[in-house]
């Protein structure tokens, strides 16, 4: 079986965020058990499986600890690696996605969050040591954006992890997403999953569903783009239209190889 690592909303190696890539070819997947331990042996923030499916493709997303419902940085590499100029299908658990492959790199068309502002969560800014001007929900994404007065608090953000696994269990959150209106860019973000085996996740493509509609209602425009401050860095085009965002990156394929069974 192919695998191949690639740095996805980049347009350079060694930044955006790593994702391994395993072609499969059989008409059945294999054993969960199987995949979740090739995700922990390859030890990317995510691994993604791929295959023919009727029309299309399908496709499932794995960290090192678990299998996950939507990922963005994957589904880009995926797209990057299959190519063509005719927009692709990825049958997802969550749902139907599609993927357009162009020469200014791939486009991602993903569900909006619904964002709804919330109530502090105990203990979240203790482990995050920063106290968020806002907090808002994302629906069936089960993240929690916080936000923040300055870019540079999000930046300087150093979360202790433990706790916030803690409180992520606790409260059932996927991650916690801080940001802030940006210099360079109109917003700047960072992600946090460590209950999910991903203490900071370098750029986190499901986000943009929920901050893309946040910050487009906020700014007054469907077309934005946002910077992920990670280590290291990405940059994400956004655009809103209805209940659906539009991703759109970069990519570079870092690593090529075979899985030996």
């Amino acid at each position: 079986m192919r695998v191949r690592i690639v740095d996805a909303f980049t347009d350079r190696a060694f930044a955006g965020n790593p994702a391994a890539v395993v072609t499969l070819d059989g008409a059945a997947w294999p054993d969960a058990a199987w995949m979740q331990q090739v995700a922990a042996e390859l030890n990317m923030p995510m691994t993604a499986f791929v295959r023919p499916h009727d029309d299309g493709w399908g496709l499932r997303w794995f960290t090192p600890l678990i299998e996950e419902r939507l990922c963005g940085h994957a589904t880009l590499a995926t797209a990057f690696l299959l190519g063509g100029g005719e927009p692709m299908r990825f049958d997802t658990r969550a749902g139907i996605l599609s993927a357009t492959v162009a020469a200014d790199g791939v486009t991602l068309d993903f569900p909006a969050a619904e964002v709804a502002a919330r109530n502090p969560i105990d203990g979240l800014a203790d482990a995050l040591c920063a106290t968020p001007a806002e907090l808002f929900g994302t629906g069936e994404l089960r993240d929690v954006v916080a936000v923040f007065d300055e870019e540079r608090t999000v930046r300087e953000l150093a979360p202790r992890f433990d706790a916030l696994a803690d409180v992520t269990r606790r409260e059932d959150i996927r991650g916690v997403i801080a940001t802030a209106r940006g210099a360079e860019h109109d917003f700047v973000s960072r992600f946090f999953s460590p209950a999910d085996g991903i203490p900071e996740d370098p750029v986190t493509g499901s986000a943009h569903c929920a901050l893309a509609p946040f910050w487009a209602q906020r700014l007054g425009s469907p077309r934005l783009v946002g910077e992920q401050v990670s280590a290291r860095r990405g940059v994400v085009q956004t655009q809103v239209s209805g209940d659906r965002v539009l991703l759109s990156g970069r990519a570079v394929v870092v690593v090529e190889g075979e899985l030996q069974l």
